[in-house]
């Protein structure tokens, strides 16, 4: 296998590229919902689900007709819900038990696994300009781990499941992007959503959470912002890009958080905060470079 990289980059839309950004400028939002929302973290990944899932099921309905999934292609999807709600239930229940920086950093390893699957697995070489890109990416990431990270036995139950989280979405994006070889992104993102919902439900169930909201409003956000608006855009721009580059834009997640915590929660950013925020935007100026060549 060569690539997992299902769309071919001589016809890539113009607004691939832009729609990978503001997926990793929306997806960050989550966070800060849950913990204003009124029910369990499980409950609310529940939420995310079940409001979207009937406009997603909307949207999929026309691709869904025109190009239905194979026996096979149904399997993946499956898979593909079964991976993000497990993804979903470990790190919502770990942002419970750790503090919100350890959760950004962990939740989005991702940025990191997903390059080093392409290189070590693929064996997919990347450009220059693609591996300075990383390299500045890795650099920039580790500055703000460096300064965001707390370790300690406290925190070690939640940091296991953020981890865990981390490696059930490189997992779950790598199976989208194969998907996304012959279907439409909305097809893929609905009926993956479908699989997820009812699971996490189970879970919630299963952990005696409290399900009913009492307040709807960030529940409703969440379901518009993440589900439907980032994940969306993750899902259409993911079959247009190689693992490296999608790695290196969700490093753009850990960024945004810190900024969010500032703006929202008064959480000091540091000058070495805004140098590894800066050298993760840089790096996606560089990561794109070789596209325009």
């Amino acid at each position: 296998m060569a690539s997992s990289t299902p769309a071919a980059h001589i016809n890539m839309p113009r607004l691939a590229f832009p729609a990978l950004l503001l997926a990793n400028l929306i997806l960050p939002l989550g966070p800060v919902l849950v913990r204003l929302s009124d029910v369990g973290p499980v409950a609310a990944a529940f939420w995310r689900l079940a409001i979207a899932l009937p406009f997603l099921l909307l949207l999929a309905r026309p691709g869904l007709t025109r190009m239905p999934p194979t026996r096979g292609e149904w399997g993946a999807l499956a898979l593909a819900g079964a991976l993000f709600a497990a993804d979903l239930a470990a790190w919502h229940l770990g942002i419970v038990y750790t503090k919100v920086a350890n959760a950004t950093v962990f939740g989005n390893l991702s940025g990191l696994f997903l390059p080093a699957w392409a290189l070590l697995v693929l064996r997919q070489k990347p450009k220059r300009m693609q591996a300075a890109a990383l390299s500045l990416a890795a650099i920039g990431a580790l500055i703000m781990m460096g300064g965001s990270y707390d370790l300690s036995i406290g925190n070690l139950k939640g940091d296991l499941l953020c981890l865990l989280a981390g490696i059930l979405y490189t997992a779950y994006l790598l199976v989208v992007q194969r998907a996304r070889g012959r279907l439409e992104s909305w097809s893929i993102l609905a009926v993956s959503s479908a699989v997820s919902a009812p699971l996490l439900l189970a879970f919630a169930l299963m952990l005696g959470e409290r399900v009913m909201p009492g307040h709807w409003t960030p529940l409703v956000i969440l379901a518009l912002s993440s589900q439907i608006v980032g994940q969306g855009l993750l899902t259409y721009a993911i079959g247009w890009f190689s693992p490296l580059i999608v790695g290196v834009s969700l490093l753009l997640q850990p960024a945004v958080a810190a900024l969010l915590g500032w703006l929202l929660f008064d959480e000091w950013l540091s000058p070495v905060d805004l140098i590894g925020m800066g050298a993760v935007a840089a790096a996606l100026v560089l990561v794109r470079l070789p596209s325009r060549a």
